[in-house]
């Protein structure tokens, strides 16, 4: 069984100051897969005085320094795409399919960094004023398990184009991607202390980044509750903040949609990364005069989603991370039938042919309520709730009658329309006809899906502060 004894700081690997040991589990097999030394607030402390020494030291730093950093990093994570995403897969489950797009993504945000550093303004006349966009110092970076790689790399890829340094938190659940990561991102030979990995518990380490005063900003992505949590500690040293959290995704078919073609892309929606992405489509919302169709389509599209060893190219839907969440979203399932819900496909259990692992059935509801739990909160899991509306109105109505507002899906055949109903919908992204990648377009949510955005030039801007100079041109 592998042993993870080591964090990163200031460059190099070092034995943490923490003592407290956790054991990961394959979620396949459900046999100890690891065990990991957990960080504590001493080694937080470490890492952010590494991360602000360096941060003093490399102020100065060029445009063209830092995009020659980019492009090492952007080189050394290419290389190591197939090992990344296969362990990726080995650790919690990931299909194949989303393994690879998530290490190819890791890199190619280096790439996009660098391309966006290349032509940034920094500085900028406004009026009378000259405006200069300055680094914010250190900041801290709270990673979630899931493609853990693409958002550890998407932030830091950030950081340090916009100047600053780092401190990252990956999620426990994620330790031995980490551990292969940081190995991974070590063959850049940065200058030390530009970033620093430290894998422990969101109450020790996660805390002390929160409350620290040497902190600027924080970037953390997970769940809202968490989100919240950060959100009311970092107020006490006025840190900036972004926050990318959880969802409950509308999935809109308009009455002239061709269900043919859009219930399988409804389903990917709904299942992406075995359900466990804040961007899941899990609400299916319908016409009511096309109800029984759609009913009998998704069933259909649900059915031909393969569960099963995520090493295999035609699985669809791996394991839960760990045996809590497994219980989680069976408890969802058990709840949607006691609240009356009609289970369409799916329910309780494992899939048939799988004794062992934490596998989910694809399971979808009709004659679902919206005050039903399973129609209001995140699941987290291959679980689609599917409900009826009498005309567009009500179809907007209904997806926007959320308290999060991080994604949507709306299926037409008229594009005008499609368009239209989007432009209505409360989200940070809407997908229109399809399910799209546009690393540059900005990303995060409305409501209690968040603040800010990452990716593209508005994420790089959350880790800058205008500065304005006036009088600049007027000597004494």
């Amino acid at each position: 069984m592998e042993t993870i004894d080591t964090i990163y700081i200031n460059g190099a690997f070092v034995a943490p100051h923490g003592q407290e040991m956790q054991t990961l589990v394959d979620p396949v097999t459900e046999a100890p897969a690891a065990r990991i030394v957990l960080a504590d607030e001493v080694d937080a402390r470490r890492a952010i005085a590494a991360a602000s020494s360096a941060y003093h030291a490399l102020r100065g730093s060029s445009r063209t320094q830092r995009m020659e950093w980019l492009q090492r990093l952007y080189e050394v994570v290419a290389a190591a795409e197939e090992e990344l995403s296969m362990q990726m897969v080995e650790e919690y489950g990931g299909p194949l399919r989303t393994s690879t797009a998530t290490a190819k993504r890791a890199a190619a945000s280096f790439a996009a960094a660098r391309t966006l550093l290349a032509d940034y303004a920094f500085e900028r006349q406004i009026a009378s004023a000259k405006v200069v966009m300055e680094p914010l110092g250190v900041v801290g970076l709270i990673t979630p398990w899931n493609a853990n790689y693409g958002f550890i790399c998407s932030k830091l890829s950030m950081a340090i184009a916009a100047g600053s340094t780092a401190v990252i938190k990956p999620s426990e659940l994620s330790a031995r991607q980490t551990a292969l990561l940081t190995r991974v991102l070590h063959r850049a030979d940065l200058p030390p202390g530009l970033f620093n990995i430290v894998t422990g518990r969101g109450d020790t380490v996660g805390a002390e980044i929160v409350r620290h005063p040497d902190i600027a900003k924080i970037s953390f992505t997970g769940s809202t509750a968490v989100g919240k949590a950060i959100a009311r500690g970092a107020v006490d040293t006025m840190k900036r903040v972004t926050l990318e959290l959880g969802g409950k995704s509308p999935t809109i078919l308009l009455d002239d949609a061709d269900f043919a073609k859009a219930m399988p892309l409804a389903a990917l929606a709904a299942t992406m990364n075995s359900g466990q992405a804040c961007l899941a489509g899990s609400r299916l919302l319908v016409p009511r005069a096309r109800l029984r169709e759609a009913e009998e389509s998704i069933v259909a599209a649900f059915d031909a989603l393969r569960v099963g060893d995520p090493r295999d190219p035609a699985t669809a839907i791996g394991p839960m991370v760990t045996h809590t969440q497994y219980e989680r979203v069976q408890g969802y399932i058990r709840r949607g039938i006691e609240d009356g819900a009609r289970l369409l496909t799916g329910g309780p259990g494992r899939p048939d042919g799988l004794a062992r692992g934490y596998f989910v059935r694809p399971t979808v509801f009709g004659s679902v309520h919206k005050d039903m739990a399973i129609a209001r909160e995140e699941i987290f899991g291959p679980v689609l709730v599917l409900m009826s509306y009498d005309g567009e109105e009500q179809a907007i109505q209904m997806a926007n009658d959320t308290i999060y507002g991080l994604h949507a899906y709306v299926f037409s055949a008229d594009i005008a329309r499609a368009n239209r109903v989007a432009d209505r919908i409360v989200a940070g992204r809407v997908f229109i006809n399809g399910l799209y990648d546009e690393p540059a377009a900005p990303f995060g949510g409305f409501k209690q899906s968040g603040l800010g955005r990452e990716f593209g030039i508005f994420g790089f801007e959350q880790y800058l502060e205008p500065k304005a100079l006036l009088g600049h041109e007027h000597p004494l």
